[in-house]
């Protein structure tokens, strides 16, 4: 009987095993997926502090806030609940994140600084001849031209070089003149009488100079009084040496006194004038290196020096022209050639120019072309040099305080609006607070702050777009929402089957 006692306990022991299995397959497949996520969510709410209405959010997709829990309309992931102190914090122009949103938002951010930056203004332009190497070669007296050594446009010449032999009556006056003037000081010499010798010289000085002033050089002058012989024709010598460009009167012409004949360009030195938009005049000043190339010598480099700056804009085109200086020992560059053109402008204080070579020079107001190393008197007009510095120009040494400046894709900028995102200091999560600044010029890959950031704030680079949809979703102001109003209607996002469908408004 004790045997019998024992197999029937040991049954109902199995039997009972058993029983427990089968109901815990059983509750396996009456409690629904649904079920168990709500209850995860439900614990994990309870864990939150009673701060405000419970607020859900999507991990992947964190701009995604709700109300109640549900799925995220854009990866179907369940929303997972904010943290309290997150949804607490957040001002209407800020958004709060946790650390794993900001990684998959790729939140980068740089600080804001104060640096000399550079900005490269791109023109274009032609070649044109130096002004102050261009010369008029014109008839002195009246005559006939017997002569012209330069017959056609485009010959080279030096200075000193015959141009034209010029027939004039009015030479013979001015020689006979000469040889009584001569005779009579030569008669005058053996008189006692000093005041009849003084005029007789007084008289020959003032007939040789109205040769000369006629054309005649001091040489000819010596020969004529020498031989007694005048001379038949005048000869027109070339004043520098170049190219003729102009040539304007053929042989047995005559021409009165002031007739211009040629046109001599010295085509040593050249000039570049640039077309400046108005944008740029705050980067270009006097003094800047420019670099160009030009089309009939690709991948050549020329450089020249900007000598003037027009005071007047072109009504047609907008434009300022901007005069750059260049050496052409070699004649390559022909006047009217088209060239391409960079300035590299490197901003100090106040955004004025920098140019270390012009730092402690002396130039001439009227001839800027004019620098010298210490004061004196222009070459050319013989003005009083002035300092460079007095012309608005500032040394990297003189710079003091730096401009403000915040990385190029910091802003983003809407009319004439412009927001950055600015990282909080000492928070617990990543907070990023929306402000609205007043940019001054891009200088390259930056931009230059005039007002609503200062020196080591930390502004968002990259995933400011990103940080503004979320606001935007919000109905929080951002950039384009500038005073944070709900965004009208709404977008149905249909769950999955066997589920309600819920409405997500953004």
């Amino acid at each position: 009987m004790a045997s019998i006692r024992r197999i029937i306990r040991s049954g109902a022991w199995a039997v009972g095993v058993l029983i427990l299995i089968a109901v815990g397959f059983l509750l396996g497949y009456v409690v629904s997926p649904t079920s168990q996520t709500e209850a995860a969510n439900a614990a994990m709410a309870d864990m939150q502090p009673a701060a405000g209405p419970q607020l859900w959010y999507c991990s992947m997709h964190p701009q995604i806030i709700r109300d109640k829990p549900g799925k995220c309309p854009i990866c179907e992931m369940d929303l997972i609940p904010m943290p309290a102190d997150m949804a607490a914090h957040a001002t209407p122009r800020e958004l709060v994140v946790s650390e794993a949103a900001a990684r998959l938002m790729d939140i980068q951010t740089s600080a804001v600084e104060r640096r000399a930056v550079t900005n490269r203004v791109r023109t274009v332009g032609k070649v044109d001849y130096d002004e102050t190497r261009v010369k008029s070669i014109t008839a002195w007296l009246p005559g006939r031209i017997d002569r012209l050594y330069v017959d056609f446009t485009g010959t080279s010449v030096r200075a000193g070089d015959h141009l034209v032999d010029l027939y004039s009556p009015e030479l013979f006056g001015a020689q006979a003149e000469l040889l009584q003037a001569a005779k009579a000081a030569s008669r005058d010499a053996a008189e006692a009488s000093e005041y009849l010798k003084d005029s007789a010289q007084t008289t020959l000085a003032a007939a040789r100079e109205k040769l000369r002033l006629l054309g005649l050089k001091t040489g000819q002058i010596e020969t004529i009084e020498t031989s007694g012989q005048p001379v038949t024709h005048v000869t027109i010598y070339s004043p520098i040496g170049g190219v003729v460009v102009q040539k304007m009167v053929t042989e047995g012409m005559y021409v009165s006194t002031g007739t211009h004949i040629y046109t001599v360009a010295d085509l040593s030195h050249v000039w570049v004038k640039l077309d400046a938009y108005e944008s740029d005049l705050p980067w270009i000043r006097y003094g800047q290196e420019v670099t160009f190339t030009a089309e009939a010598y690709p991948g050549e480099v020329f450089r020249g020096w900007i000598s003037f700056i027009a005071p007047t804009l072109d009504p047609k085109t907008r434009t300022m022209k901007v005069r750059v200086n260049v050496r052409n020992p070699d004649g390559r560059l022909k006047p009217e050639m088209f060239v391409r053109a960079v300035v590299e402008s490197h901003l100090a204080q106040e955004g004025k120019v920098m140019d270390a070579d012009l730092a402690g020079k002396w130039t001439c107001p009227m001839h800027p072309s004019v620098v010298k190393d210490e004061a004196g008197t222009c070459d050319v007009c013989g003005m009083d040099l002035v300092t460079t510095e007095s012309l608005g120009y500032v040394t990297a040494q003189s710079a003091g305080v730096l401009p403000l400046v915040v990385p190029a894709s910091a802003p983003l900028i809407t009319g004439q609006r412009a927001i950055v995102y600015v990282k909080k200091p000492d928070t617990e999560h990543p907070t990023f607070e929306g402000r609205q600044i007043i940019l001054g010029p891009r200088a390259g890959d930056f931009y230059i702050v005039k007002e609503g950031l200062t020196e080591g704030e930390q502004v968002v680079t990259n995933g400011n777009f990103k940080i503004d949809s979320a606001l935007q979703i919000q109905a929080k102001p951002s950039m384009m929402n500038p005073e944070g109003d709900a965004m009208p209607g709404g977008h149905q996002h249909r769950m999955e089957a066997g589920q309600e469908n819920q409405t997500h408004s953004h």
